[in-house]
């Protein structure tokens, strides 16, 4: 069985319409790269590659035309990563009530340190079922003291007793 032809109407791009302006519903205005790429990168960069070693790892992935990621744009980005997280760790939570959180804690088979770190995560699901990453910290083996220490920090930030935990 065969397919007949589809037409595709592709966008103007040089747009002269006056008061109107195409924009792509695909790639934010000026992105130099697609949403893909962003998401891999913090991957790579938790799983132990150096930023000199990068640019290395795209071009196997994304083949030999993938270009502009030198170790100082890495560092850039890891800088702006850490902003990201600070501003995570500080977010108000005091405007959204919890029905339920999970606590636990995650071990990675990588050891950074001679003691071993876990990460301690909380999500929570608000009435509506929407569930939310609350924290994510470096603990202690899961220790009582990386916990309490943890859900001090939640209960600084706002956030309310749940219904169940």
């Amino acid at each position: 069985m065969s397919v007949p032809p589809v037409t595709i109407r592709q966008p103007r791009i040089d747009d002269k319409r006056p008061g109107q302006k195409f924009t792509s519903q695909i790639l934010p205005r000026y992105a130099r790269r697609s949403p893909g790429v962003d998401d891999v990168l913090p991957v790579l960069y938790l799983r132990g590659l150096s930023t000199g070693d990068f640019q290395p790892a795209l071009e196997s992935l994304l083949g030999e035309k993938a270009q502009g990621l030198s170790a100082t744009s890495i560092t850039r980005l890891k800088r702006c990563w850490e902003e990201d997280y600070r501003a995570f760790r500080k977010r108000d939570l005091s405007q959204s009530p919890y029905a339920y959180i999970w606590a636990d804690g995650v071990h990675f088979g990588i050891r950074l340190e001679q003691d071993r770190l876990s990460a301690l995560v909380v999500l929570g699901v608000r009435a509506d079922g929407t569930k939310d990453l609350l924290a994510i910290e470096d603990g202690y083996r899961e220790s009582t003291e990386s916990w309490a220490s943890l859900l001090r920090g939640l209960k600084r930030r706002g956030m309310r007793e749940p219904v169940v935990a």
